[in-house]
Parts: structure tokens; sequence; C-alpha cells
């Protein structure tokens, strides 16, 4: 008997699901399988997917090999046709115990092989939690899955299903928890996470989520937001990062794009200004706040000009870490029937030109902590992380999970020094 292999591709929130599939798989005794729970933000992402698939094959020739998450979801019949596969799963049915006890005892016949049920018809959020995913110093609790709305370039809510909330007393309930256990920090994570509660009774908003953590969960030291989207912030989110120095200095924001053309043909919420006020604002609320952003390079009909205001975007908003995904066409998504695609080789250089100006805020935040002390939360003996996120490298050993008070003292490619 041998313990299922589990590999993941794609979003921390998939992360987060493969350790409550491996509870799952364990509980039912699942045994002698390979387990691949897919990405399908992009082409690029299905892509790699079928390459694991075809190297966990050769690696494990006599294994059952059952393929999930949100590419399964969104393109089944791919994945069913592939000679390596032997069951697909979809998002939801992988949080399903039956499904799990069928699969180890053999209930899965060739005609179940594919079982993928429609996720628009998902009304609730998996209740099945996970307890202490992450290392031993930081935690991930999931509050929120799906998205309600439909940016052109995006496929991931055919994957995920519409938004739905994790009630705030079972999220609580589960921080306590990893709070006794001893963790020290704590991130909420979701596919849309400023979405939370428009589903619940009485619709609250996701800063209600954050103050309600922070004031009954007191022996919290750190709580972290995931990424979120600026023009859906609320007044209690805007009060937090204003008044609770337990919610940490650094927020991911889902910009996409400098340009308000391309924001429209994107079908954002937001325009430029928008996100520039959004950060000017959380800046003078907390001077110390630090942001990340996801941009995309090369989006239909983007011209060069364009292109521009999304790089001015990165000093404008005054963004440290980026996340740039080059444009990829995704079938299935409007914006793969727009017109005037930009050619590769031009967008590839554009996220090039994007990832150099990170690079160049990268550093110039790093030359700004030297002499400053720090909080740093320890992921391991010799790394971890200030409260804006920032890497800091140490030459004696700490211990992993602790909170130690540091001066950096120097810089090095992409950290700190202390």
């Amino acid at each position: 008997m041998s313990a299922p292999k589990f590999t993941t591709l794609g979003c921390r929130l998939n992360a987060y699901e493969t350790e409550a599939m491996k509870e799952l798989a364990q509980q039912a005794g699942l045994d002698n399988a390979v387990v691949v729970n897919t990405c399908a933000v992009t082409s690029e992402a299905v892509r790699k997917a079928r390459q694991e698939i075809r190297k966990l094959r050769r690696e494990n020739p006599n294994a059952r090999l059952i393929v999930t998450g949100c590419a399964a979801q969104t393109e089944p019949d791919t994945f069913a046709q592939m000679p390596e596969v032997d069951v697909v799963i979809g998002n939801t049915e992988k949080m399903r115990p039956e499904i799990w006890t069928g699969m180890a005892a053999d209930f899965i016949g060739e005609s179940e092989a594919v079982q993928v049920d429609d996720i628009m018809s998902v009304t609730e959020t998996a209740g099945h939690l996970i307890d202490g995913f992450g290392t031993r110093s930081r935690a991930y609790v999931q509050v929120q899955n799906g998205c309600d709305h439909r940016c052109t370039f995006c496929i991931i809510p055919y994957g995920r299903g519409n938004s739905r909330s994790v009630p705030a007393g079972v999220v609580v309930d589960q921080i306590k928890r990893l709070v006794d256990k001893g963790y020290n920090e704590v991130v909420l994570t979701g596919v849309d996470l400023t979405s939370w509660g428009a589903d619940l009774p009485a619709a609250p908003k996701f800063g209600d989520l954050v103050m309600r953590i922070l004031r009954l969960v007191p022996d919290l030291p750190r709580l972290r937001i995931s990424s979120i989207d600026s023009i859906e912030v609320d007044d209690n989110l805007m009060l937090a990062i204003a008044s609770e120095p337990r919610l940490m200095p650094h927020l991911h924001l889902s910009l996409q794009h400098g340009d308000d053309l391309i924001l429209k043909r994107m079908k954002r919420r937001h325009l430029r200004d928008d996100a520039i006020r959004f950060t000017e604002e959380a800046k003078k609320l907390r001077p110390d706040m630090t942001f990340g952003a996801d941009i995309i390079a090369g989006f239909p009909t983007e011209t060069e000009a364009h292109f521009e205001n999304s790089l001015k975007l990165v000093t404008d908003c005054d963004l440290t870490w980026l996340h740039v995904f080059p444009y990829s066409k995704r079938e299935g998504t409007p914006a793969a029937k727009i017109p005037n695609q930009v050619n590769g080789k031009v967008i590839k250089e554009r996220a090039a030109r994007l990832r150099a100006a990170g690079a160049a805020q990268v550093q110039q935040h790093l030359q700004a902590q030297i002499g400053r002390t720090h909080h740093i939360l320890m992921e391991n003996a010799h790394m971890g992380r200030t409260e804006q996120f920032t890497e800091v490298s140490f030459a004696k050993l700490q211990i992993e999970g602790q909170i130690i008070t540091a001066v950096i003292t120097g810089t090095a490619i992409g950290q700190l020094n202390a």
C-alpha cells in the first residue's frame, strides 16, 4: 500500500484545497494513486497540466491517475481523452468525501470516470476546513470561493463558480484553533476576497470580517490579506488599515492594467485614477503600507501608448511586488475573440519591461529599509518576512515560527539582511 501522490499547479487556493484532498484521500483509504490539481488561468497553464500528467504517468505506470482542479472543471473532455488519465473530477466533487470513498473502493467504473457537475449551481463553500496549511509559521484560511464578475480575459468563474462566502463565525473559530496551535500569522484567501459576505444574511462586507477576526481573536499576532480588488474595499477595511497594527501593511491588488480604454475592454470595474486614489489613501492611513499587483502585458488592442500607462502605473501607485502576466489567448473567453491580438514578441518584450520596472521598485524598497527595525516572522532557520512581506536573510540560526525584532543591516538580490 502506498499513499497517494499529489501535484498542485496554480494558485494558493489550489494548494489549500490539495491539503484538504490529502485528508479526504487518507480518510477514505485511497492508495496507489496520483492526483493532479490543475490550473486553468491561461492556455499555457492547461498545456503545462497535460505535460505534467504525461510525466507523472511515465513515473507511475501502475497508479490510478486522477485529474481535478480548474482545468478539469472547464475542459473535462480534454483530460478524459488523454490515455494517461483514469478519472476526472470537478472542483466541487474533489471536496466530497463520498467521491474519495468511491475511488478507494473502486466504485467508480468507466461510466463514471468523468464526474464534473455544473459549477454555477453550487451555492455554498466546501465545509472541509484545513487547520495549519502552510509553513509552521503561517496558516492560510479560505474564506471565499468563486467570482461573480466576468472579466473578458478570465476563465476562472467557469472553473470556480459564482462567489460564495464562509460564514464569519466559522472563520473565527478556525482562526482561534490555529492560534491555539501556535500559529503567529493567518492569511485570508479566496478567489475574489472583497466580494466576501454578499451572499450571507445581512450582506456583511469583507472589512466587517477583518474587524471581527481582530476583535474576537485578540491573541492572533498577525493577520494578512492575500489579494483584493481595490474598487470593492469598504469603510471597515480602510478603518482596519488605519487603526489595526496586527493587520499587516501589505496589499496585493488586482489592477490588471493602467489604461482606461484597456480596462474597459477587460470589463474591469475601476479606472486608472481609482487605483491611484486607493493607494494614496491607504498610504496616508498607513505610511508603511506596500503594494503588490497583478498586471497583464499585451492584452488585445494594447498599443505602445496604452502599455506606457501600465508602465507608469507602477510608480504612480508605488507598486513594489509585481505579478506580470504576458497575455495568453484563452479559448472560451471574450478576449480571445477580440481582433488586433498583440504580436507574441511584443507581448514578451512588454512583460520584460514591466518586470524590470518592478525590480527597480523592489530595490528602492529594500534600500529604504536599511537601518530600520522590523518584526520578522521566521519561515525557516535562516529566512523570515517583515510586516510588508519582504524576505530577510539571517546568518545566525533563528527559531522557525517565531516573530523576532531585528535591525536591517543591508540588502541582497531581492531580499534584506539582518
